[in-house]
């Protein structure tokens, strides 16, 4: 029999445009006001509006048309990776200078989620979206026109901030998914994001060996406005749930990063996992820039295709949490990131070895990073916005930390400590997850499984 795990205790098959009623603690009780004369007058002129519903699905072409737009979105933290030789030559500065590049976006997207998403569950998040897509466009064509290394780097915690919208993009389609197929539509729109990911660096490359690396971010700009137009067009509205204040928002995610233990633990993995990963990237352009490789941006930028392979993974991620299996799937994942630094560490006399560890790699970080989602995602329903926030917070600060120490110790001590370092970050997700007590299997059985 068909099963998949669903949190009994937080479920409720709910309208979005129905008004909910909030207890001290930010967590909200929608029976109440649901049982009370007022809601019910309420809930009806909110059927009559084009409101989309709880759990009543997406038709697949709007999936693609979200998937493609955070695809697009959350590129704009990862096309500087393959341009930052040319970005150092340009400004006379070092590789772990221009590598704080990589950084500062990152922990610009990492403040982003912390305090922007969370407003995804107070207000309505079609026109968050739109306007966070503009700003974002604003913010590329200003990063373009930057004359000094010192703005770049400011305006880069910019555009990663304005990329958290690739995360509404996600808690938007987790909202309005039925509970049955959740996870496989959070897969379908990871990958559609880690395709973003993988052609940012291909196409950032190309660009810039034909028009330079400042094209790159022009074309960023327009390419937002355009997606902009397209959602305000196609995607439908989601009534917010809550009606508090932002300072009492702030406070409740705090709350449910203290109840809820598996929200931490996976925050956790997702935190090494995607430092293991900047491990990589932040470093490999300068890897093949240099001896025995001299490759161009064009070529560097290729380099990127190799991780396609993650994309494909978080589809069958995503399905195999709906079956049940996300735990058991997760250490797997853990170890293809672990596995991935021992292939990178081999004698660089083959691209062989580089290329099957850039692919590994990617397996493992992305199938781990859907499991996370598809597991937290059953949490706590009326609040997908605050829980992403939670999670892709820890995710980017783990992000920023491995991008931080790993461009240090490239430069002092070169690519095999590099290696080590990444190998470290995934051995850490393994011991953690060993480490999983029956308490906290107790909390996962929460997520009772029910019959499809």
């Amino acid at each position: 029999m068909h099963m998949e795990y669903e949190n009994i205790s937080s479920y409720n098959n709910y309208s979005i445009g129905e008004p909910t009623v909030s207890n001290k603690d930010g967590i909200y009780d929608t029976d109440a006001l649901r049982n009370s004369g007022k809601s019910q007058k309420r809930k009806i002129s909110f059927r009559n509006a084009a409101y989309a519903q709880h759990g009543a699905g997406l038709p697949n072409w709007l999936v693609i048309i979200i998937a493609a737009a955070g695809g697009l979105t959350v590129a704009n933290v990862y096309y500087v990776q393959p341009l930052l030789h040319d970005i150092a030559v340009e400004f006379h500065t070092t590789s772990a200078t221009a590598g704080m590049l990589v950084t500062a976006t990152q922990f610009g997207f990492a403040i982003g989620i912390l305090l922007l998403l969370p407003l995804g569950d107070l207000v309505e998040r079609k026109r968050m979206i739109i306007l966070l897509l503009v700003l974002s466009s604003v913010t590329l064509a200003v990063f373009s026109l930057s004359p000094s290394l010192a703005p770049l780097e400011m305006i880069a915690v910019g555009i990663g901030a304005t990329s958290v919208v690739a995360q509404v993009l996600v808690s938007f389609v987790a909202t309005v998914s039925t509970v049955h197929n959740r996870g496989a539509m959070v897969g379908r729109t990871m990958s559609g994001l880690l395709l973003g990911i993988v052609l940012a660096r291909t196409v950032s490359g190309a660009l810039a060996q034909a028009a330079g690396w400042r094209s790159v971010y022009w074309i960023a700009a327009v390419a937002m406005l355009i997606m902009a137009l397209l959602l305000w067009s196609v995607l439908p509205r989601l009534r917010p749930q809550l009606d508090i204040g932002y300072h009492r928002l702030l406070h409740s995610v705090f709350v449910i990063f203290r109840e809820e233990p598996i929200l931490r633990r996976r925050s956790l993995y997702g935190a090494v996992s995607f430092a293991a990963f900047s491990v990589l990237w932040t470093n490999l352009a300068f890897l093949l820039s240099g001896a025995p490789y001299h490759y161009d941006t064009i070529e560097i930028g290729l380099f990127g295709l190799a991780g396609a392979a993650g994309s494909t993974c978080a589809s069958i991620a995503g399905k195999l949490t709906d079956n049940g299996h996300g735990r058991m799937a997760s250490v797997v994942f853990f170890s293809f990131t672990t596995l991935a630094f021992a292939l990178l560490a081999l004698p660089l006399t083959s691209l062989v070895p580089l290329l099957a560890g850039i692919i590994l790699l990617d397996l493992g970080v992305w199938g781990a990073q859907v499991s996370n989602q598809s597991l937290i995602y059953r949490l706590r329903h009326h609040a997908e916005g605050r829980v992403t926030a939670i999670y892709m917070a820890s995710y980017f600060i783990g992000g920023t930390i491995g991008s931080a120490a790993s461009a240090v110790l490239y430069e002092k001590e070169g690519w095999l400590a590099d290696c080590a370092l990444g190998a470290f970050f995934g051995l850490i997700a393994i011991i953690f997850w060993l480490t999983e007590t029956r308490r906290l299997g107790d909390y996962y059985s929460r997520l009772t499984p029910v019959r499809k």
